[in-house]
């Protein structure tokens, strides 16, 4: 199999050395708007030990959809996500791409309808679908061990927050950050939110206020059984990369992400103390996951599996962080029949 890759920043590398290891990758094109890192990138994997044996090159973006290949990674900047997976699907290459598929609904909608009226394979990148924890967390609320599951709570916490330029450009903390607690919430609980309350605080680092962004939030989300759950997000966790759901049901509580590198300590004298070596990002938490997800797109385009998370998965998710934004904005509950008249 031959795959092309768009964008070479922090996860397209990332997503680079993962293709270039796989056995059926049998060469790997990368690109990239700027075209010498990505020959950087193409002579550091290729030539550092990083390749299983196929070839790595690199080409401009161009060459990626004329080159021939079988599928096509996207992992370039948001603002490209819509126009490089309408290509993708007018050129009838099976593609993965980073999430966002775009920062707000019509544009979501616009590619979607590409994709599916080429009848093309979109596959999103929602990592922790593929983490085993989440895995597991799912597999006890479907099998009943906890039975009725009354409550969950979701906490994102980065350890500090992104460059300046990176805010505006972001789509916000619910679109950019908290959208992969609502997927995952979904995924795991197997329910739809019915209503959200969020609020937000920009209190911390002034850049936040000058993008008009918030750099903490919280939102209570009311799911379709009546059942509760709370998703948080900050952007200045100094003690490291949090990430976590806990779910409590009236027969037994479960806790996702709970273990000797979360950097969370007990106040409780006989606690646990705080972790030696706290996770110090999401790459570092999630790359077993990131690998995971990469392996079931080759296995989706070799035909053996079902796409795992398609296009119409992360539309949900958006759609709760748009009505969160609006929630936050207007100090109001927001019903989800508001986003969902269309598309």
């Amino acid at each position: 199999m031959r795959i092309g890759l768009i964008g070479t920043g922090r996860i397209g590398t990332f997503h680079a050395a993962v293709l270039a290891r796989h056995p059926a990758v049998e060469s790997l094109l990368v690109a990239d708007a700027e075209p010498a890192r990505a020959a950087e990138l193409a002579g550091r994997i290729g030539g550092g030990g990083v390749s299983s044996g196929g070839a790595v090159s690199s080409g401009s973006v161009d060459e990626v959809f004329a080159g021939g290949v079988d599928a096509v990674v996207i992992t370039a900047a948001t603002s490209a996500h819509a126009e490089l997976i309408g290509r993708a699907a007018r050129a009838g290459l099976p593609a993965f791409c980073e999430k966002p598929i775009a920062l707000d609904l019509p544009g979501t909608l616009a590619a979607l309808r590409e994709v599916e009226a080429a009848g093309s394979l979109l596959q999103l990148g929602f990592q922790r679908r593929f983490d085993a924890g989440y895995i597991a967390a799912r597999e006890a609320v479907l099998s009943g061990r906890l039975g009725r599951v009354h409550t969950v709570r979701a906490i994102t916490s980065d350890p500090a927050p992104p460059p300046a330029a990176y805010l505006p450009l972001s789509g916000g903390l619910y679109r950019d950050c908290l959208v992969h607690d609502f997927d995952i919430l979904r995924w795991v609980t197997g329910r739809e939110v019915r209503e959200v309350y969020a609020a937000g605080s920009d209190a911390g680092p002034a850049m936040f206020r000058a993008a008009d962004d918030v750099d903490t939030a919280a939102a209570v989300l009311t799911l379709d059984d009546g059942s509760l759950a709370t998703a948080t997000a900050t952007r200045c966790n100094g003690a490291g990369y949090d990430v976590r759901m806990e779910l409590a049901g009236e027969l037994d509580q479960l806790a996702v992400g709970w273990d000797d590198r979360t950097p969370l300590a007990s106040a409780e004298p006989a606690g646990p103390p705080a972790p030696t070596k706290p996770w110090p990002g999401f790459l570092d938490r999630f790359a077993p996951a990131y690998e995971a997800e990469l392996a079931a797109f080759v296995e989706v385009v070799l035909g053996r599996r079902a796409n795992p998370c398609d296009g119409r998965e992360a539309l949900h998710a958006l759609r709760i962080a748009e009505a969160c934004e609006v929630s936050r904005r207007e100090g109001r509950v927001v019903r989800m029949e508001e986003f969902t008249a269309s598309g």
